[in-house]
Formats: C-alpha cells, sequence, structure tokens
C-alpha cells in the first residue's frame, strides 16, 4: 500500500544549489508538470551573473522558486514551505527566508568540512541544532544518485551530475506530479547520447522510488488542479511571451518581422526564441553592438518591415541616439528593454524598474515617445502586440518596459483566438498627396494624418515617392531640411501633440466597497505583489483601492480624476520613485512612494504592512 495522501491547497518550493548543478532545469521541468496537472503556479528563477561562479561558495548559489495551488494565485510567494539545498552556500544563502516550521531537504554528501569553512560554517549545521526550528530531511543525496547509477558506464564526476534528477524525482514523488513530460523531455535532450539519457532516467526513476520506500517521509502530498476558464493553457515566461507577441504583430500587420539585436542579460532569450521562427517572416541579425542592432532595426523599418530591437537598462543608454533619430524620422519601432538592476553593469540578473525616465526622457531635445508596460508574463504577448499597434498607426517609436522578473517567470497562459487577435493592418503610401501651386502632384512625406498626426509610410523605391529622411529638423509637410526657427518650434510641438493624442484606455480601478480612502497604484511587475497584498488587507476588513497602469506615455486621459478621488496614493517601486516623480509633477494628488531596490520582487507581507500602515493613518 502507498502512503497516506494529504491534500494541500498551495506549496512554495525553493530548490538551490550551484549554479552548474542544473538547478533552473529542475525547477524549470517540477515547473512544466506542475503546469500540465493544472496547478495555477508562478515562478522567480534566481541565478548568478557569472556563466560559471566558483563552486559551493555564496556567490555561486543558483535557486528557484516555485508556487503552485488549487486557487487563483498572484506571485512565487514570499517564503518557502520547502528548501531543497544541495551544499552549504545553498542553505546559507537561502535558510534565513524559511519560515519556521518549514520543511527542509539537505544534501548531506556536500557538508564536507572544506565546504562548510567555504561559506562560513564553523559546525555542521545538520549537526549542531541551528536548524532545529525546521523540519530537516538529511538525504545522502549525491550517494544515492550515484548508487542508482552503478549499471552504466560512467565516471564519479559524470554520474554526479545527475543528481539533480534523483532530487527532482523525489520531488516528484512527493507532490504527486505526473512524470511522463520529464520523461519526454529527457528523451529528446540526450537522444543521440544513449548513456547519458539512460543514466538521467535512472535517477529520476531512483529519486520517486527512495520517496516511496524510505522512511523519511511518512506521507504524500497532492495540490489538486486549480479551477480556470476552458481553454487551452501552457506555460510561458515573459520573454517567450513576448517573443510570440512579436511574431503575432508580423502576422497581424502583415508586415515582415525584423530583430536587430546584442545579446545582453535578461533580453537575450527573445533573440534566441525569435530567431527559430523564419517561417513566419521573421529575420534576426545579431548585431555586433547595441547600436548597430538598433540602427538595423530602424532601417529595416524605413524599408518597410515591424522594425525591433531588444536590450537592457546599458543597451538604452547606447541606443538613445537612434531613438531620437526615430522620433525625427517618424517610423515605426519597437524597442524592449528588459530592465535589471543598475546604473552600468549593475545586476545583470537580478529585476529592477529603474528604466522609467531613462526611456522617458533619455535623450537630446524634446524627443516624446510612448511606454508600455507589461504586468505578467503572460501579458507580455498583449503587450508586443499593442507597441505594434501604436507604433504603426502613429508612425512612432514605442517601448516596451519589462524587467528580469517577468522576462525570467512563468505562469500557465490561456493561448488566444488566433481570430480574436486584433486587425493590425498596415497601409503604405502609394502615391502623391499633394498638389503644388503649379498643378504638379507631388509626395509629402511629412503631410499629417488629420486624425493621428502620422505621417505616410512611403516604402523605398516606389516610384514617384522618392523623398529626404535625415536627423536634420524637416519641414512641416515638404519634408525638406529647413533651419527655420517657427518650423521648428512647430514640428516639436506636432511630435509631442501626436504622442499626448496617442488613444490609450481609461484607468480602471478595483474598488469593491466604494469606500476605500487609500489607492494603491502599481505599474509593470509589481501587479502581483501589489495584488496579493491588496487580497491580505481586504480579507481583513479593511478597505482599499487598487489600480495598475499599462500606459506610461501618454497616461490614461481619467488618471488625475482617479488619483484625486482618494485621499493618499501608495505607489510601490522597484526604484526610488520614478512613477511617483512623474505623478506629482502632473497631479495635485497626495503620492506616497514605498521603494526598494533589493533585485527582487516585493513581498506580499511587506506590502501588506505599509497598505495597512497608509490606511490606519488616514
Amino acid at each position: 500500500m502507498g502512503k497516506p495522501l494529504v491534500s494541500l491547497d498551495r506549496v512554495i518550493i525553493r530548490i538551490a544549489g550551484d549554479s552548474g548543478d542544473g538547478m533552473q532545469l529542475t525547477g524549470d521541468r517540477f515547473t512544466s508538470s506542475t503546469a500540465l496537472f493544472g496547478n495555477d503556479l508562478s515562478t522567480l528563477p534566481d541565478f548568478p551573473a557569472e556563466i560559471r561562479a566558483p563552486a559551493g561558495t555564496l556567490p555561486g548559489v543558483s535557486a528557484f522558486q516555485l508556487h503552485f495551488a488549487d486557487h487563483d494565485i498572484m506571485t512565487p510567494g514570499d517564503a518557502p514551505d520547502v528548501l531543497v539545498a544541495m551544499n552549504p552556500a545553498a542553505l546559507k544563502a537561502n535558510v534565513p527566508n524559511l519560515p519556521r516550521g518549514a520543511d527542509l531537504i539537505v544534501n548531506t554528501d556536500e557538508f564536507t568540512r572544506r565546504n562548510l569553512d567555504r561559506v562560513g560554517y564553523r559546525s555542521n549545521p545538520i549537526e549542531d541544532g541551528s536548524l532545529e526550528r525546521y523540519t530537516v530531511r538529511a538525504l545522502p543525496i549525491t550517494s544515492l544518485t550515484l548508487q542508482a547509477l552503478k549499471p552504466f558506464e560512467l565516471g564519479k564526476k559524470d554520474a554526479e551530475r545527475a543528481k539533480n534528477m534523483f532530487a527532482l524525482g523525489l520531488l516528484s514523488w512527493l507532490y504527486s506530479r505526473p512524470t511522463e513530460s520529464t520523461r519526454e523531455f529527457l528523451r529528446e535532450k540526450f537522444g543521440r547520447k544513449p548513456t547519458i539519457l539512460a543514466a538521467n532516467l535512472a535517477a529520476f526513476e531512483a529519486g520517486w522510488s527512495f520517496g516511496e520506500t524510505t522512511e523519511d517521509f511518512a506521507v504524500q502530498y497532492e495540490v489538486k488542479p486549480a479551477a480556470m476558464p476552458s481553454g487551452t493553457y501552457r506555460n510561458i515566461t515573459g520573454n517567450l511571451a513576448m517573443a510570440y507577441g512579436l511574431v503575432a504583430a508580423g502576422r497581424q500587420t502583415g508586415l515582415p518581422v525584423f530583430l536587430g539585436s546584442y545579446p545582453i542579460t535578461p533580453a537575450s532569450d527573445i533573440l534566441h526564441e525569435l530567431s527559430r521562427h523564419k517561417k513566419f517572416g521573421v529575420t534576426t541579425f545579431q548585431a555586433e553592438d547595441e547600436i548597430a542592432g538598433i540602427g538595423a532595426a530602424l532601417g529595416a523599418a524605413y524599408g518597410g518591415a515591424l522594425g525591433i530591437t531588444t536590450t537592457s537598462g546599458p543597451g538604452v543608454a547606447l541606443k538613445s541616439e537612434t531613438m531620437g533619430l526615430a522620433v525625427a524620422l517618424e517610423l515605426p519601432l519597437i524597442v524592449v528593454d528588459i530592465q535589471r538592476g543598475g546604473p552600468s553593469t549593475g545586476l545583470p540578473t537580478k529585476t529592477e524598474q529603474s528604466d522609467l525616465l531613462q526611456v522617458m526622457f533619455g535623450r537630446n531635445g524634446e524627443a516624446p515617445l510612448p511606454v508600455i508596460a507589461p504586468r505578467s508574463p503572460s501579458d507580455c504577448f498583449a503587450a508586443a502586440l499593442e507597441a505594434a499597434a501604436i507604433a504603426t498607426r502613429y508612425r512612432t517609436p514605442v517601448v516596451v518596459l519589462s524587467d528580469g522578473y517577468l522576462a525570467n517567470g512563468a505562469e500557465p497562459w490561456r493561448l488566444p483566438e488566433i481570430d480574436d487577435l486584433p486587425d493590425l493592418s498596415v497601409e503604405f503610401a502609394t502615391g502623391p498627396n499633394h498638389e503644388e501651386k503649379d498643378g504638379r502632384e507631388v509626395f509629402w512625406p511629412y503631410k499629417r494624418d488629420p486624425e493621428t498626426l502620422a505621417r505616410p509610410w512611403a516604402v523605398p523605391g516606389t516610384s514617384g515617392l522618392e523623398h529626404r529622411i535625415g536627423g536634420l529638423e524637416k519641414a512641416d509637410g515638404s519634408g525638406a531640411i529647413s533651419y527655420d526657427s517657427a518650423n521648428h518650434d512647430k514640428m516639436v510641438r506636432l511630435r509631442q501633440a501626436k504622442i499626448d493624442g496617442i488613444a490609450v484606455p481609461d484607468l480602471e480601478v478595483d474598488d469593491p466597497s466604494g469606500e476605500a480612502k487609500v489607492l494603491v497604484l502599481g505599474w509593470g511587475s509589481t501587479y502581483g505583489p501589489i495584488g496579493a497584498a491588496v487580497r491580505r488587507v481586504r480579507r481583513r476588513g479593511l478597505a482599499v483601492a487598487q489600480a495598475h497602469l499599462r500606459h506610461l506615455n501618454p497616461f490614461p486621459a481619467n488618471l488625475g480624476v482617479v488619483l484625486n478621488g482618494y485621499e493618499k496614493v501608495l505607489v510601490p517601486e522597484m526604484n526610488l520613485g520614478q512613477l511617483a516623480l512623474l505623478l506629482r509633477s502632473r497631479f495635485s494628488a497626495r503620492v506616497r512612494s514605498y521603494n526598494q531596490v533589493r533585485g527582487l520582487p516585493f513581498k506580499a507581507e511587506e506590502l501588506e504592512g505599509v497598505l495597512t500602515e497608509v490606511i490606519n493613518d488616514v
């Protein structure tokens, strides 16, 4: 008979080890099986910037946190219920976040004197009583893996690499996860290496069997599927959703997609993914640097393609001159900024929201452009489509502000119906659009649409539509180079008016009771933590309103009315108050900032405390 099965409504697991121990792969596979099972989920990969940091050291710890539940959830969770620590460094780096009573699974084989000294443990924490507040499962995972792989002709080092599969098998048994998807993944990954394939499958099965037979685990757990709207779902990360959204944008606009990009963490996955989709009319160009990447993308836009460039904060700084050129040329261009910790190289693998003011104002002259911020990993798909819609309709560069938390995090995504996607068809200029005084019909490249103020988009080589472009100021209408002061003033104001006139939806406010005096306003990836904190506060009987900005430039037309409808407005940001600064400069609302720049997303418990304090202070 099997062990007793205990039902849980949710679980938070954190798996940690060396950056070369396959922790991200283990977390990804557990996440995939959890998604297939039908749970709602949210993930937080946390890994070092170095490709291979020194083994057994604190800077080299790689971790993966997964929150899965039988109901709707919004964050990867504040603190893990279960920590799997593959070595002393992983334990020391993560045990401070472990709540009393949590389960702690440790790989005792790695707790050698040398490894303990390397991270500053004077005694073995497994034996000295310092972990007594937790339920400790001390398992020789490496030894158990080697024992399971004895039949295979593998060296000790190669066999030890499969210990992550043993851990995955054990966790899969412990939480009743389906296993066939992991087996299929291994067959696909190692199909051409039969010995490696067999060894990984054996390690995975050994972990599962160990859970079934060992006395270390008295029960097995289950988390039943979550009730979700009907449809076809898949697990998706923010960067993958962004890539799919850009492919879809090409199909919906009818334009070929051109990505000009230079690899940079955490945006490179978009380049990798788009390079796989040539059959959908996608061309990818890995440039020699950031400047060349955006220059090629802008050139592609001039040639009639959907021009895209992807980067992070340091790359935006380098691309700023060409972004200004795109503003002057008034051509559609999508700039995807996956924000990370800064300044300079900063924290390449950690998240932050510190590029807002840079993308708003980081160009010479008056160079306005629209800014959109997705709120979740799956929302990156819709944000990419909306960026394409605005860029092509208004002939302007558009910035999409994602971040490392969204880019690498995952959640279930309900696949949209193709017929439900918006029609973004583009019309190019086909002939003359202006009659000269002498009766001649000519093409004016800066003759604007009276509704959108967009100029015509003429594909080079179209007979009769020859025109000049460049960074020098152009005469309104004709597009001739102009140094006239009155014309420059007019063109600056027209470009600003075009951005100000972009039609964006009104800001929606969630205020169930209608009695809230405090509004919490977020943008980008703070949506999940804020939403989770709001739920906690409301469960305690307190009234609070919530709103979330998707459009950061231009702001929704009703934003000022919304802000002035509440006595206090709390704005949590992963920066030092950039949105709050913009709000204070535009509106008279009482805006209070709450900021952190730790390279990690907000915790719901943290925001719950801040919200409670603000509500009680009204």
